[in-house]
C-alpha cells in the first residue's frame, strides 16, 4: 500500500485507474478519496492533472465493480465541496450535472449510489455556477425527485431533495411547477417530522415557493396535515420549544403568505405571532446570522402596513436590538438592520422621530452611504428615503448633517439601476419646497441628470426623475424654472404626457402645472407651443385616464386661463371649452371642481374680458350651465364642497354686469 503526498505522481494514478483493475485500481481510488476529503489543495491537484474524466469513466463503465463506482462517486462528491473555481470546472468543463441526474433517475442503481449522487448535486447547487435555470422544467426529473422525497426514502435523501429544490426554485414558473407537482403535500409531512435536519430545508423550500406568489400562498392556506392546516402548523413552529432556525423559517413562510395577499395583516398568526417572533429573534442572545435574517424578514413583513410598523416599534426592545446590529462588522447584518429601520419609518411620523433619536442611526446611515459594500450602501439609501418623508427631519436633522452631500456623490458615480431608482426616490423628497437641502442640491447640478433620466427605458427611474423635477419647480425662483424648461424642453414634456405609465403622466402634468404658474412661463411655453399643448390636453380629457389625471389637466387649463397675457388660448379653443362645460355635470367631484376652477379663472380675468368673450360663453351654453349647476347644487347638494360653492359665487359676481338674469 502507498499513500498520496505532495510528491505523488498524479499521472501514474491516472494511468492505474484508466488501465488497471482489481486491487491496484481500488487502492488508487481509495487513496485519492482519502486525500481530497477536506483538502482544496489536493482537489486542485487532481483537477489540474485531469483525473475527472477518468473518474467519470469509472462511474459509467458497466464492467467496474460497485465498490469502485462508489469510491469514484465519493471523489466527485468531495470535489463538489471544493472552492468556487473547482466546482465551476466540474459544472462547465466536465459537465457532471447531467451525469448525476442520469444516475439519480436510473432504476439500476442502489439507494446508496443515488444518495451519494444527490449529495453531490446538493453541494453543486449551493454555488452560483450551478445550472439552475429551467432545471425544474424537466417534468421527468421533477417527478423522480418528488418520488425520492417520499416517506419511504432515507432521511438523507429527503434532505438532499428539498435542499436542491430550494436552490432550483428561481422563478414564478418554477414555483408553479412545484405546486402542480404536489410538492406542498410532501413539504407538509416533512415539516411535521421531529427532526430539525429535515424540517429546516422543508421550511426553506416552502418559503421559496410562496414568495410573491399568490397561487402558492392560497394553496398553502387550504392544505392540512393530520387534521391541522398548514398555516396553523407554521404558527406552532414559532414556539420557543423549537430551535431559532425553525422559528425563523416558519415566521418567514407566514410573512410571504401574508405579503402575497392571502392572509390579512390583522390575522393573529401574523400580528400576534410572526411579528413578535421575528422581533424577539433580533435580540443579542441569538447568533448574528439569525438576527440578520430575522430583521430582514421583519422589514419585509411590516414594509407596507402602518399598524404592523407601530406594533413592531414597541415590541421586545426592537429598536435597541437593531441599534446593536448597526455596530456589527458583518455587512449582511448592517444591511438587514438598515432595511428594518427603513420599514419602521415608512409611514408614521412619531416612529420616525423615535428612530432619529435612536443612538447612532444618523451616523450609521452616513457611514452606510460611504460603505464599500454595495448592499449596505443601498440599504442606507433606502433608510434615508424612508426618513426623508418626515417634514421635521427634512427641516432639522438632514440640514444639520448635510446628508445630501454623500447622496449626490453616489448619484454622480453609480450607474446601477437599483441605485439610481433608490437615490432619485430620496432626492424627490429633498427637493420639496420647504427642504433646506433643495437649493444646494440644485446648485450641485441635479437638473441635467434628472432631465437625462426622464428618457430612461426604466419606468421607475423616469417616474422618479419627473417627480423630482415637479417638486423642484413648485414655487421656485425664475432661474430654476427657466433651467428646467431649457434643459428638458417643451417637446419632451409633451412626450411624457403620452407615456404608457399613468403615474408618469400624472407627474408630468404636475410639472407642467408648476411651470405654468407664472405669467412669464405661460407665455414662454404657450407662445411657441400652444397648439401642441392644447392638443395634448384635449387628448387626455378624451382618453380613458382616471379622474385624477383629468383633474390635473383642468388645473393646467385654469393656470393658462389665469396667467396668459398675450393670447386667449383657452376661450378660443372650442374643444377645451366643450370639455369645461361637459364635465360640470359629472358625478365625480374632482372633475366637476376642476372644470369650475378653469372657468372661474377665465371669468376672473377682468382685464381680458369683453362683451364678445361673454357672448362666446353664452353661445357655448356655459352661462346657462353655470346657472343650472348653481341651482342644482343649492337644491340637491347642500353639503357640496366649499370650493365649488365659492367658485360658483365668484362666477355669478363676475357675470352680473353682462348677464344680470343669472342672479334671479
Amino acid at each position: 500500500m502507498w499513500t498520496i503526498s505532495q510528491e505523488t505522481n498524479w499521472d501514474e494514478l491516472k494511468c492505474i485507474i484508466s488501465n488497471g483493475d482489481g486491487v491496484d485500481c481500488r487502492d488508487a481510488l481509495i487513496q485519492i478519496k482519502d486525500a481530497v476529503i477536506g483538502s482544496n489543495k489536493q482537489k486542485g491537484a487532481l483537477l489540474s492533472h485531469e483525473l475527472v474524466p477518468v473518474i467519470l469513466n469509472t462511474c459509467i463503465d458497466q464492467d467496474q465493480s460497485p465498490d469502485r463506482k462508489m469510491d469514484a462517486l465519493v471523489i466527485l462528491g468531495s470535489l463538489a465541496k471544493g472552492s468556487e473555481e473547482q466546482v465551476e470546472m466540474l459544472v462547465r468543463q466536465y459537465n457532471v450535472v447531467p451525469y448525476l441526474l442520469k444516475e439519480i433517475v436510473s432504476k439500476n442503481n442502489s439507494k446508496k449510489c443515488v444518495e451519494i449522487c444527490l449529495s453531490t448535486l446538493r453541494s453543486i447547487f449551493e454555488h452560483p455556477c450551478a445550472p439552475k435555470e429551467n432545471f425544474l422544467a424537466d417534468t421527468d426529473v421533477l417527478k423522480q425527485f418528488l418520488r425520492l422525497a417520499s416517506a419511504n426514502s432515507s432521511l438523507k435523501t429527503q434532505i438532499c431533495i428539498t435542499s436542491i429544490l430550494v436552490s432550483a426554485c428561481q422563478t414564478n414558473e418554477d414555483q408553479l411547477r412545484l405546486l402542480q407537482a404536489g410538492t406542498l403535500h410532501i413539504l407538509s409531512r416533512m415539516i411535521c417530522y421531529d427532526n430539525e435536519d429535515i424540517q429546516i430545508p422543508a421550511l426553506r423550500c416552502l418559503s421559496c415557493m410562496c414568495y410573491s406568489n399568490r397561487s402558492v400562498a392560497d394553496n398553502i392556506c387550504v392544505i392540512s396535515f393530520q387534521g391541522r392546516s398548514l398555516p396553523d402548523i407554521l404558527n406552532s413552529l414559532m414556539s420557543r420549544l423549537f430551535c431559532p432556525e425553525i422559528q425563523l423559517s416558519a415566521a418567514r413562510c407566514l410573512t410571504y403568505v401574508y405579503r402575497s395577499g392571502t392572509l390579512p395583516s390583522t390575522d393573529n398568526r401574523i400580528s400576534q405571532k410572526a411579528l413578535p417572533t421575528l422581533a424577539r429573534l433580533c435580540a443579542e442572545s441569538f447568533d448574528h446570522s439569525i438576527r440578520a435574517s430575522a430583521s430582514e424578514t421583519l422589514a419585509y413583513l411590516i414594509e407596507i402596513d402602518s399598524d404592523l410598523q407601530r406594533t413592531a416599534a414597541i415590541t421586545n426592545h426592537l429598536l435597541k436590538s437593531l441599534s446593536d446590529l448597526l455596530q456589527s462588522q458583518d455587512p449582511s447584518v448592517k444591511q438587514a438592520a438598515l432595511c428594518c429601520f427603513a420599514s419602521l419609518g415608512a409611514n408614521d411620523e412619531a416612529i420616525r422621530k423615535r428612530l432619529m433619536d435612536t443612538f447612532g442611526l444618523i451616523n450609521a446611515i452616513l457611514n452606510g452611504l460611504k460603505d464599500d459594500n454595495s448592499q449596505v450602501k443601498l440599504a442606507a439609501i433606502r433608510c434615508l428615503h424612508s426618513l426623508s418623508r418626515s417634514v421635521q427631519q427634512l427641516r432639522t436633522t438632514f440640514q444639520d448633517y448635510t446628508i445630501w452631500e454623500p447622496l449626490m456623490d453616489i448619484f454622480a458615480t453609480e450607474t446601477s439601476l437599483e441605485y439610481l431608482v433608490a437615490v432619485t426616490s430620496t432626492i424627490c423628497n429633498l427637493l420639496l419646497e420647504f427642504s433646506p437641502s433643495k437649493e444646494p442640491i440644485i446648485n450641485a447640478g441635479i437638473i441635467d441628470r434628472l432631465c437625462q433620466y426622464t428618457m430612461h427605458e426604466d419606468p421607475s427611474l423616469r417616474l422618479n426623475s419627473i417627480w423630482a423635477l415637479m417638486n423642484m419647480s413648485f414655487q421656485s425662483e425664475l432661474y430654476v424654472k427657466t433651467d428646467v424648461i431649457n434643459t428638458l424642453g417643451t417637446k419632451r414634456i409633451l412626450e411624457l404626457l403620452n407615456d404608457p405609465d399613468t403615474r408618469i403622466v400624472m407627474k408630468s402634468l404636475g410639472l407642467l402645472r408648476n411651470l405654468l404658474s407664472k405669467t412669464h412661463h405661460v407665455e414662454v411655453i404657450m407662445g411657441t407651443h400652444s397648439s401642441q399643448v392644447l392638443e395634448a390636453l384635449n387628448k387626455l380629457l378624451e382618453s380613458k385616464h382616471s379622474a385624477e389625471v383629468k383633474e390635473q389637466v383642468f388645473c393646467i387649463i385654469g393656470n393658462i386661463a389665469a396667467e396668459a397675457e398675450n393670447g386667449d388660448y383657452i376661450i378660443m379653443d372650442k374643444k377645451i371649452m366643450g370639455h369645461l362645460a361637459g364635465f360640470w355635470f359629472y358625478l365625480d367631484r374632482k372633475l366637476q371642481a376642476g372644470a369650475l376652477f378653469a372657468i372661474y379663472n377665465l371669468v376672473h380675468r377682468k382685464d381680458l374680458w369683453s362683451m364678445e368673450k361673454y357672448s362666446r360663453l353664452s353661445e357655448l351654453n356655459i352661462i346657462k350651465h353655470i346657472y343650472a349647476l348653481n341651482k342644482k347644487t343649492i337644491r340637491e347638494e347642500p353639503q357640496c364642497e366649499d370650493y365649488i360653492s365659492r367658485t360658483l359665487k365668484q362666477i355669478v359676481i363676475q357675470c352680473k354686469h353682462f348677464y344680470p338674469e343669472i342672479l334671479q
